[in-house]
């Protein structure tokens, strides 16, 4: 069983022939649904369904000779509302099956974020008419999905210091983008700053806790490539319920490091009370929808 379940609002499932009968409700009660043939004239299917806002359960299959669907895989999805990124990305296929891993450079974190492609169908269905990709930049909505997470107090700032925090990371930003492209006083600005912050970290850190020197952060979580550990501030938050199981879930809107992204999280699975203004900790699987 997959071990997402739970944020979208599974987490009592506990057998496999329970995740079969929802996987079987998906097939034949579908809410979207995308058919591709591919070079060599084989039939793919992907089919989703919403059991929540946004949020439910996708699954891929391909069709034999008599017409007759066979499972693939699934994955349990939440689809972001709003736009993370506009950027040009590289796409991988997953060496097991046919699905994809997205990557892009973010100079607001500084990395290559790499997430979980949701609609591979699309992306198949365009890649076959040789109609992708080049049409970069891709507008990007990620998501993710957090299995544990915790609710921590906001540091206090002034409009003031909110102002300053905004011009350095833009000034951080520009920075970064002339290093990739070779600047070497970029470069250095950057080490520079680097050092910097880790004598004001050292300092701070005999006398306060992490949590109110760090604000936000975004960064690789263990093995695998699209799990990120992740703390940001909640813009908005709502309680939905699964439509079949009843549990409860939350779905916040979080910024971290000026990128927003939607999370999803089993009540029963959230230490604390998320509310504006306050901050969510968590390790999260990242999804993407890309617009083609």
């Amino acid at each position: 069983m997959h071990n997402y379940l739970g944020p979208i609002g599974f987490l009592a499932l506990k057998k496999k022939t329970d995740i079969d009968i929802i996987i079987q409700q998906t097939i034949e009660s579908y809410d979207d649904k995308i058919v591709v043939e591919d070079e060599k004239g084989r039939l793919f299917g992907e089919m989703s369904k919403n059991f929540g806002p946004d949020c439910g359960i996708t699954v891929f299959g391909e069709y034999d000779e008599n017409n007759n669907f066979e499972m693939e895989y699934y994955f349990p999805f939440f689809r972001g509302t709003n736009i993370s990124s506009q950027a040009e990305l590289t796409y991988e296929r997953h060496g097991s099956r046919e699905s994809y891993a997205c990557a892009y450079e973010d100079s607001r974190v500084g990395i290559t974020v790499i997430f979980y492609l949701q609609n591979a169908g699309e992306y198949m269905n365009l890649a076959c008419k040789g109609e992708i990709i080049i049409t970069n930049p891709m507008t990007i909505m990620l998501s993710a999905l957090a299995k544990e997470g915790t609710i921590i107090f906001p540091i206090q700032k002034n409009e003031e210091l909110q102002d300053v925090s905004r011009e350095n990371t833009i000034q951080r930003n520009h920075l970064i983008a002339a290093a990739r492209n070779g600047d070497e006083e970029a470069m250095e600005s950057l080490t520079m700053e680097d050092i910097d912050t880790y004598a004001m970290i050292s300092k701070r850190i005999a006398n306060e806790d992490v949590l109110s020197i760090v604000d936000t952060y975004f960064m690789p979580y263990g093995m695998e490539c699209d799990q990120y550990h992740i703390m940001g501030d909640i813009i908005s938050c709502e309680k939905v319920t699964n439509s079949l199981s009843r549990e409860e879930m939350y779905q916040m809107e979080v910024e971290c490091n000026d990128i927003r992204l939607d999370v999803i999280i089993n009540c029963e699975s959230l230490f604390g009370i998320p509310e504006v203004g306050r901050r969510f900790k968590g390790v999260v699987w990242l999804q993407g929808y890309v617009s083609f």
